[in-house]
């Protein structure tokens, strides 16, 4: 049996999935079996329909979000006549080099996304792939690297030669941020006749006179943290006002790795550029100088009056976003600190920038202290933050802080359900990544410590659960282990059988419960801690042997008989000690355990006891209808077994039915056993007024439970038999009556036509 935790119906999502995402979230479920293998052990799909074209781009990009994009996988994309791609996305991949030419090169590819691809692959080894389809050269207009490894002086096995970006005359935007970008590789790149927007952020690039070489066409250049630049802000400034048709120029800086000498020649070109003329850069209409330490007001104030186009400025971490002028803008988007609306905008923006995503935090963080309306906007942009650096701690620290600051209390009940799930997700994963952060922990355990997200959001209970309970394991904080034992207590009994009995072979996690309720029983505490991790316990031994086993073995039965002397005038504290009693009671292998006169007597003293609730004396009749119900089992006197019989019907015909719900049921199967005609009729009695209890609270859930395993055959049995005692027929009959008034009302509501 377990412990009964209420639940509420579950809330509706933001929305219904769209039925294509639907279908290709089924596809990327079933691949193996659509698939065949190949000799060399790529996947084809054994048959496919002509996709239509936007859809294959769909599948790649649902393959590589959800993790399965590989080297295997991608090579249902060989065939390009069923699927042919136009906008591949392979972001954070392992992909080969050898299963990006056979998969991906031969389409007619137009974007091509391979952003921190893994499996070794290069960025030359990209290039040439792509070159190498003469249709590529001309229909690749956009191409991501960044993050790659570009490796222009090394020559393939093969013999290839290797091609320049040039060979890609159809490019007219390129990201190649954080490679190892040389000047002689920008100066190859700048010849591409349609080249319109290139970032170059995060490289070694130390000139950018090859810019000159597209200065006619080059709309966008962003230029973050160019640490090696090794130009005067005269030439610098000098090559940038011949960009004729530049519309926006990133120059920001990573404020966080700088000191006060370094990047002053970067400043200097920010604070002229903003005090010069506009007759330089005349097409500017967005300006991004984030991090740039020595920037003035009043040159963000000259530069903002005399610009009347301009659409985007980006000054976080600059200290002048507060600037007066730039609130009368009504058209300009700002990133700053200075308002929720600048702080949103630079979590925005800089997605992939985690210097500039830490500062961002840090300021929501502060703006969602004491938020009374929800902003599942806000949380999004959070989620987004930690799925894009999945291994910075300082991301971490800060994006956990806010979701809990944007899910505590009512917050959360105001939320799409689709976006706590995701969010749950992420705060699994950073503890699952920051195992030894106390403070990310305990974020993420404050975040999950609610009654509503742990009852009506679905997310992975079973990884929740393991996750908290090693928390547990090296924690001591008052505070922090009573949530943390709540969240324990609700998560196991939400567990499916699988997950349970997977669980619960841990005996790891039942030292931990056990030391918890040690730790308070030995000061006569009671609290919420001690409650929460008795009921988890007792959930965790439901109908699981292995769980008892460990109970056993971790003297949990010696500290459980002390409780229940400790606790008999705590009812709560008796209920739940007794409960996971019952279920080490149905452990046949484990009963001996239990049959010790002195406990036997003790609980039949609690069954007898009219002053204590029906909820405690029920469980004591649990424990001990189990062990009388084997009499070739029964080692102890015989009288004491008669007595106890008698007792127990005695004691169960002074009950009253329980109004609320105590106790749910797994199955029957422990039942089974006391509902035999041979067995004495205290046996029976406590198994049919159990069987009463959670039919009258909840027919529907129980009537299909109770045909499927054969325990109304049984009960019909007890009322036709002559020799069944009157209190147990009468029980049985009600029950019967229940399960029939149900299946009519299911049957007649089942024929009803209409709404």
């Amino acid at each position: 049996m377990t412990l009964f935790i209420s639940r509420c119906c579950v809330k509706d999502a933001e929305g219904p999935q769209a039925l294509c995402d639907l279908c290709l979230a089924q596809v990327c479920c079933s691949l193996d079996s659509l698939c065949s293998r190949r000799a060399d052990g790529s996947m084809c799909l054994a048959w496919a329909p002509l996709f239509p074209q936007e859809m294959a781009d769909q599948l790649l990009r649902q393959m590589a979000t959800t993790g399965i994009l590989n080297d295997t996988t991608v090579g249902i994309f060989r065939n390009c006549k069923e699927l042919r791609l136009r906008r591949a996305a392979v972001r954070c991949c392992p992909v080969s080099t050898e299963a990006f030419h056979l998969a991906l090169c031969p389409h007619r590819l137009q974007e091509l996304d391979a952003s921190w691809v893994s499996g070794g692959i290069t960025g030359a080894d990209i290039i040439s792939g792509l070159a190498a389809n003469l249709e590529c050269r001309s229909s690749l207009q956009k191409l991501s690297l960044n993050g790659l490894h570009l490796d222009w002086g090394s020559l393939p096995e093969d013999g290839r030669v290797r091609v320049g970006f040039s060979s890609l005359q159809g490019l007219r935007t390129l990201n190649l941020a954080n490679t190892d970008l040389t000047d002689a590789a920008l100066e190859d790149i700048c010849t591409l006749p349609q080249l319109e927007t290139l970032d170059i952020s995060c490289t070694a690039v130390s000139k950018l006179t090859a810019l000159l070489q597209c200065k006619n066409t080059l709309r966008s250049v962003i230029a973050h943290r160019l640490r090696q630049l090794d130009m005067s802000p005269a030439r610098l400034l000098s090559v940038l006002g011949q960009l004729h048709a530049l519309r926006h120029l990133d120059f920001s800086d990573d404020h966080l790795a700088m000191d006060d000498n370094d990047g002053r020649d970067g400043e200097e070109l920010v604070q002229q550029l903003l005090e010069g003329s506009p007759q330089v850069l005349p097409s500017l209409i967005s300006l991004d100088i984030s991090g740039r330490k020595r920037v003035t007001e009043a040159a963000v104030r000259a530069f903002v009056e005399s610009r009347g186009g301009l659409v985007f400025l980006g000054l976080l971490a600059t200290g002048v976003s507060s600037c007066d002028v730039l609130s009368s803008q009504a058209n300009l988007k700002v990133t700053g600190e200075a308002n929720e609306n600048q702080v949103c905008e630079a979590l925005r923006r800089y997605r992939d920038r985690e210097c500039f995503i830490r500062e961002a935090l840090v300021h929501l963080y502060n703006l969602t202290i004491d938020i009374a309306k929800p902003r599942p906007d806000m949380l999004k942009l959070v989620l987004s933050a930690m799925r894009s650096h999945p291994t910075s701690l300082h991301v971490h620290l800060v994006a956990t802080a806010c979701a809990f600051n944007l899910t505590t209390q009512d917050l959360a009940e105001a939320m799409p359900v689709g976006l706590l799930t995701s969010a749950i997700a992420q705060l699994l994963n950073a503890m699952k990544s920051f195992p030894s952060h106390h403070q990310v922990q305990k974020n993420c355990l404050l975040a999950l410590c609610s009654d509503y997200i742990l009852q009506d959001v679905p997310f992975d209970k079973y990884l929740a659960a393991t996750l908290v309970i090693n928390w547990l394991s090296s924690h001591e904080d008052p505070t922090l282990q009573r949530m943390a034992v709540a969240v324990i207590s609700v998560l196991v009994a939400k567990l499916s059988t699988e997950q349970t009995a997977k669980l619960s072979k841990d005996v790891f996690i039942m030292k931990q419960l056990l030391a918890i309720v040690q730790q308070k029983a030995m000061v006569g505490v009671v609290d919420s801690t001690l409650k929460f991790a008795l009921s988890a316990l007792w959930n965790l031994t439901d109908e699981m042997p292995s769980a008892a086993h460990n109970f056993i073995e971790c003297q949990g039965l010696e500290l459980y008989e002390e409780v229940l002397e400790t606790y008999y005038t705590e009812p709560s504290i008796q209920q739940k000690v007794l409960g996971l009693l019952n279920n080490i009671a149905e452990v046949e292998e484990l009963q001996s355990q239990l049959l010790e006169e002195d406990l036997l007597e003790h609980i039949l003293t609690i069954l007898q006891d009219p002053q204590l609730e029906v909820g405690v004396r029920y469980f004591a009749g649990g424990i001990l209808a189990q062990l009388t119900s084997r009499l070739e089992a029964w080692t102890l006197d015989t009288e004491l077994r008669a007595n106890i019989l008698k007792q127990l019907h005695a004691s169960i015909m002074t009950w009253t039915q329980l109004e609320r719900e105590m106790v749910s049921y797994r199955s029957f199967h422990p039942f089974r056993p006391l509902l035999q005609t041979c067995q004495p009729s205290g046996v029976q009695l406590w198994a049919v007024w159990a069987i009463h209890l959670v039919c009258s609270q909840n027919t529907s859930h129980y009537r299909n439970m109770l045909e499927k395993e054969g325990v109304t055959e049984l009960l019909r049995a007890l009322a036709a038999n002559p020799d069944t005692h009157g209190d147990i027929r009468g029980l049985s009959e009600s029950i019967l009556r229940m399960v029939e008034q149900q299946q009519s009302h299911s049957g007649a509501i089942s024929s009803q036509k209409g709404p």
